[in-house]
This record gives structure tokens, C-alpha cells and sequence, in this order.
């Protein structure tokens, strides 16, 4: 037990020097490539923060355990929109670029709900099994594919442009190429490394508990695959970066859905039990209300009340999780 507590706090103190270094890192790049903070926050910050997920999903898919596998996707990307861009809309209000709220956001609920059609075949196709198959996980990855496309247009557009150059560069503090790589990567690495170390200890002490292996997953782990992003969005709040905030969380439900399910189910075809409809729907639900929070009074902002009730309802949703047990 102590042991799982020492290594929970040695792992909050990583997460959070990673994130420092991955935000520095990734802002300097941004700016010495003249591209947007949100090309780099939806493509090597959202990428890298999807590590855990992508390590669960893989070994999870390797070891045959497909409950974990899509309860650690779904999960996280619940936590991702209720209780990251919950806690960080109420540290800063995030104010976003039109793209964000009519391209990089529909797609991403494009790609919640598209889980929920794929893994429901019973329903939609009147078939008697419902499985996220490897003709599924093929569809999703050549979405990623598309998603990538779109991407480095978009950084290729803003180069071609006089004014590509990000208008608070002063503000951002430039290192060498080699020192922004160097930071963004050791970032990135400690993201993982913190974020295991937490999530270990949690599951050793939760287990010690007597909680179930299904709500750990749901839960826990899910949490736990999160908290890079939780850390990496919550210093670039602070710092003023909210492309990077909100880009990185976007991005990495984008990445989780299309890239780490679709490999994983490529891996091996996971089946889906209608246990996990609900959760699929609130993730559903969560971005669907993200996109109107949107497009509400603060106009491609999400403010401090919109981040409260994000929180409300996660708070709301784990509280759930346990009555279900």
C-alpha cells in the first residue's frame, strides 16, 4: 500500500514537469514552423498524450481482454470533454479558432457515434453478434488517414500565408529546434512514464479495495490514460495556450477513436456488449453538448459555468458507475 502511494505521488510530479516540457516544447515548434499551436496541439501533442490509451488498447488486444479495450477508449474520451475541458474551462475560459467548432469537434463526435453504429450490429444490421470487426477497424484507421490529410493541409495553408506567423510569438519563449524536439519528446515520455506509475498505484490500491475489474477499467484506468492530457491541457491553460488546451483534447478523441481502436481492432475483432451502450451514449452526449456549448453565448468559447456543469455531470456520471458496480 505504500509503495502504491509513493508511486502515485512519484507520478503526479512526472505528469506535471511532463507536461511543462511538452507545452514549451510544443508552443516553440509551433512557432518556429510558423504553423498554429492548433496543428501542433491536434497532431504531436494530441498523438503523444494518446500513448496510454494506445498501450492499454495494444496489450489488452495481445492478452484478449476486449472489454477493457473499448472500456478504456470510451472512458476516456468521456473524461476527456467532462473533466479535463471541465477543470480547465474553469481555470481559463478557452477561446477557440472557427475550424475547431465547424471542422476538428463534428468529426470528432462523428467518430463517438460512428462507435456506437460499428459496434452494434445485432441492432443496425439484424446480425447475431455485435463485435467492432477488422473490416471496422480498417474504415477507422483510413478516417485517420483522411484526418491527417486534412491536418497538414491546414499547417501547409498557414506556412503559404505572409501572416502565417502566430501573432503572440512574443509571448511564447522560442528555444533551438534541437531544444523544442528535445522537450516536446522528453515531455511526451514523461507523460507516460507519470501517468503509469499513477495508474498502477491506483489499480493496486482499488484492487486492494475489492472494487471490480470493471469498474477499475471504466474508471481508473480510463482516468489514468487521460491525465496527459488532463496535465498538458491544464499548464497550457495557464500559460495562455488555448489552441493547445483544447486541440490536444480534441485530437486525442480523434486519435483514440479512428487510430487506437481501429489498430486494435485490426489486431484482433473486439466484440462489443451492450453493457457498454450507455457509456458509448454519454460520450456521445458529451460531445454533442460540447459542440452546442460552443455556439452558445461565448461564441467559440467555453466558459467558467459550461466547464462547471461538464464537471457536475462527470461527477454525476462516476457516481453512476459505482451504483452499477
Amino acid at each position: 500500500m505504500v509503495l502504491s502511494i509513493l508511486a502515485i505521488a512519484a507520478g503526479l510530479i512526472i505528469l506535471i514537469g511532463g507536461a511543462e516540457g511538452l507545452v514549451r516544447g510544443a508552443s516553440s515548434l509551433a512557432a518556429k514552423l510558423k504553423v498554429s499551436p492548433l496543428v501542433i496541439g491536434l497532431t504531436v501533442v494530441a498523438f503523444g498524450t494518446s500513448a496510454p490509451e494506445l498501450t492499454v488498447n495494444v496489450l489488452s488486444a495481445l492478452n484478449n481482454s476486449p472489454d477493457l479495450a473499448i472500456g478504456n477508449i470510451v472512458g476516456s474520451n468521456t473524461a476527456n470533454v467532462l473533466l479535463i475541458l471541465g477543470i480547465t474551462a474553469l481555470i481559463r475560459t478557452l477561446k477557440v479558432k472557427s475550424s475547431t467548432v465547424w471542422k476538428e469537434i463534428p468529426l470528432a463526435l462523428l467518430g463517438v457515434t460512428l462507435l456506437f453504429v460499428m459496434g452494434n450490429d445485432a441492432l443496425f444490421d439484424g446480425v447475431g453478434f455485435n463485435a467492432l470487426t477488422r473490416t471496422d477497424g480498417i474504415a477507422l484507421m483510413a478516417l485517420m488517414a483522411i484526418f491527417l490529410y486534412y491536418i497538414f493541409g491546414m499547417a501547409k495553408s498557414e506556412r503559404s500565408h505572409s501572416d502565417a506567423k502566430n501573432q503572440d510569438d512574443e509571448q511564447i519563449k522560442i528555444y533551438p529546434y534541437l531544444a523544442s524536439t528535445g522537450l516536446t519528446v522528453g515531455g511526451l515520455i514523461a507523460l507516460v512514464i507519470g501517468g503509469r506509475l499513477l495508474v498502477n498505484g491506483a489499480i493496486d490500491i482499488a484492487a486492494a479495495a475489492g472494487l471490480s475489474e470493471a469498474l477499475i477499467g471504466l474508471t481508473i484506468v480510463a482516468i489514468g490514460t487521460s491525465l496527459p492530457e488532463l496535465a498538458t491541457s491544464i499548464v497550457a491553460a495557464l500559460k495562455g495556450r488555448s489552441d493547445i488546451a483544447v486541440g490536444n483534447i480534441i485530437g486525442s478523441i480523434i486519435f483514440n477513436v479512428f487510430w487506437v481502436l481501429g489498430l486494435t481492432s485490426v489486431i484482433t475483432p473486439l466484440p462489443f456488449t451492450s453493457d457498454i451502450n450507455f457509456d458509448v451514449l454519454v460520450s456521445v452526449g458529451s460531445m454533442a453538448l460540447l459542440f452546442i456549448f460552443m455556439h452558445m453565448a461565448g461564441k467559440r468559447r467555453l466558459i467558467r459555468w459550461e466547464g462547471a456543469v461538464f464537471v457536475v455531470l462527470y461527477i454525476a456520471y462516476l457516481t453512476f458507475l459505482v451504483y452499477r458496480g
